[in-house]
């Protein structure tokens, strides 16, 4: 079975400020900082578009910036509606995927997830998908939700917020355990985003990072 993916990806002016100065040694322009966020998105979208378990990844955004990128490089984006939260933009999301295919198994990935593989990702859904139902991966910390999965016929039911691990627990959905570092290493911070580089980082994310190594687009 393969799931649809919503990648939900903030406008880039108010995304990610902790991570804000970390794509130019500390001086937080905000244009190196647009790219920085860019880029973990484009490289978690590239994981899941290697996926085998993945149908198609549809990124969920009003950014202009973000949309022509994202178009240019083949992902279909759906605006952000009704503009009321990552919870309600979600909801709508998953009408538009069941009202193309009500057969459908749907699920939520975060953008943020630079050392995510393809491998990773088709573990962690042929997993979830098993069961029937719901369920999450916690991230790092197990506070937050990197992955949510709804069978087909299962409300998708996002509950993203502070403490959203918990929140899908207690929501009935399955806590998803196993090996995929790459999957549970979102990035807020300069620690997560030093993690993710241990982890081995997309190529995007590398050329927008400053340091030896980091400045050119290594080829495909």
């Amino acid at each position: 079975m393969q799931v649809d993916l919503l990648v939900p990806v903030k406008p880039l002016a108010r995304a990610k400020t902790r991570l804000r100065g970390a794509a130019d040694g500390g001086a937080g322009a905000p244009e190196a900082h647009a790219r920085l966020v860019l880029a973990l998105a484009r490289d978690t979208l590239a994981a899941a578009a290697g996926a085998a378990a993945v149908r198609r990844a549809v990124a969920i955004c009003s950014d202009e910036q973000v949309c022509t990128a994202l178009t240019s490089e083949g992902v279909q984006v759906i605006p952000d509606e009704p503009a009321a939260g990552l919870n309600p933009a979600l909801r709508y999301g998953e009408a538009v995927l069941r009202a193309a295919d009500p057969t459908t198994a749907v699920g939520v990935l975060q953008a943020d997830l630079p050392a995510l593989r393809p491998e990773e990702l088709d573990r962690a859904v042929r997993h979830g998908l098993a069961t029937g139902g719901r369920a999450f991966c916690p991230d790092r910390a197990g506070t937050g939700t990197t992955l949510l999965l709804a069978s087909p016929g299962q409300p998708l039911e996002p509950r993203f917020g502070a403490g959203s691990a918990a929140a899908h627990r207690a929501s009935g959905a399955r806590e998803l355990s196993g090996f995929w570092p790459g999957l549970r290493c979102d990035v807020d911070t300069a620690a997560d985003l030093a993690v993710a580089r241990g982890l081995g980082l997309g190529r995007f994310t590398r050329a927008a990072l400053p340091g030896p190594g980091f400045g050119a687009l290594p080829p495909d």
